[in-house]
């Protein structure tokens, strides 16, 4: 091997930490910063998309309730995907423009022409 290719193959293996391991490990550093800094009344949603309030924190727990019902959950944190309530919808500024054509309704659904024979 010579000293070219030696320094392309460093070069390469940089270029790769900066644009794929270096972001991952900021992205888990900041998901585990979120879940050590859990507290009671925080309103979660798990990775399964539950949502519930966090009513007790232990180690590596918490306890959340889902509804009004009061019905409890045993979580392991790492469960937390976000605090607060996500929603699958886009922010507006990211929506695509849709042209609005207004539908008209139908009464009746039209029943198959017979075939003739």
């Amino acid at each position: 091997m010579n000293l070219e290719s030696l320094i392309m193959i460093v070069v390469l293996i940089a270029i790769m930490y900066f644009l794929m391991i270096r972001p991952e490990n900021k992205r888990k550093k900041k998901a585990q910063e979120m879940r050590d800094s859990l507290k009671k009344g925080d309103v979660i949603t798990t990775i399964g998309g539950i949502v519930g309030k966090i009513v007790s924190v232990g180690k590596d727990t918490i306890v959340i309730e889902t509804s009004e019902d009061r019905v409890r959950m045993e979580l392991t944190k790492w469960a937390v995907s976000t605090t607060g309530v996500q929603s699958g919808e886009q922010p507006e500024d990211k929506k695509e423009k849709k042209a609005e054509v207004p539908e008209e309704p139908v009464d009746e659904i039209p029943a198959p022409e017979a075939e003739e024979k």
